[in-house]
């Protein structure tokens, strides 16, 4: 695990111990690691570490995480893009891992996904679960639908609106602003999670890249593809166990991870699943949903 120096982010939603640790989660897909990196320096409040794919899996196991209080999800295990045919292969997660996974959401530990997290460990519907939804590279089963790959879009020019202004995640947003980055069509739990954030980009086959042509060498086309009318939520909250969980899609690449309203979200989102608050309400509402 390499250490980074601690951040200096004010102004934020919920009152956090600057002694707060957070584990940042990288790898199993490509990425700008400077503005990445820089994004995470400027917007985590107190100290952070980084470890990638694949010693993640054992950096996630009970006794490493023990001394967090929130895990960054913006890696994809689970995937292997071949260049060939097939053009990926799907892993499974290990055994200890899956159990690993349920030790941690026991633990209330909060728990932040972004963007390409979306896609991770795509045999394994847990992880849809418990993420809120799952962006698929190839057609496939999730809970009894069967699903045509999903869709892409790169550097869309997008009005974000502000659904709850009273989350915390949301503090210090404007009721909408302008975002550039990657759009996802893909399945979203809807009902099954606290909608923040929405897009007013049109959520329909139209307005995206095939995902499937994309890792066939056919990037930016979707001749022969569809998929059914979309989520444009683009920001939610949800628990499991006891842990307070957010998922945002943003982040795809420099534009993003240098955006002041994209900074505040992940700022804000950090602090707050790692409240108290965020886990008594993650408590309450896993024991409400039985």
């Amino acid at each position: 695990i390499t250490v980074s120096r601690s951040s200096t982010t004010t102004d934020r939603a919920v009152t956090q111990d600057d002694d707060s640790r957070v584990l940042v989660v990288t790898g199993g897909h490509p990425f700008d690691a400077e503005s990445f990196f820089a994004m995470v320096d400027a917007a985590v409040p107190g100290r952070w570490d980084r470890v990638a794919h694949p010693e993640a899996i054992e950096a996630l196991a009970p006794d490493r995480l023990a001394g967090y209080d929130v895990v960054v999800r913006y890696d994809m295990p689970g995937v292997e893009f071949t260049r060939s045919d097939p053009p990926v292969v799907f892993h499974d997660p290990p055994d200890h891992h899956r159990d690993d996974l349920e030790a941690a959401l026991a633990s209330g530990i909060g728990m932040v996904f972004l963007h390409h997290a979306l896609a991770g460990w795509p045999t394994w519907d847990r992880h849809a679960e418990v993420v809120g939804g799952r962006f698929h590279y190839q057609p496939a089963r999730l809970r009894g639908v069967d699903w045509p790959a999903s869709g892409y879009r790169h550097d869309v020019e997008q009005t974000i609106t502000v659904v709850d202004g009273d989350h915390p995640v949301c503090a210090g947003l404007p009721p909408a602003f302008r975002v550039t980055d990657e759009a996802y069509l893909c399945p979203v739990f809807e009902d099954e999670v606290v909608p923040l954030l929405r897009s007013d980009h049109a959520v329909e086959s139209a307005g995206f890249w095939s995902a499937d042509l994309a890792i066939r060498g056919r990037r930016d086309e979707n001749d022969g593809w569809t998929h059914p009318v979309g989520s444009d939520l683009v920001g939610w909250a949800t628990a499991r166990g006891r842990s307070p969980i957010v998922y945002l899609q943003f982040g795809d690449g420099p534009t993003a991870h240098a955006d002041e309203h994209v900074r505040r979200l992940l700022a804000n989102a950090v602090v707050w699943v790692a409240s108290s608050e965020a886990r008594e309400w993650a408590a309450a509402t896993s024991r409400s949903s039985g």
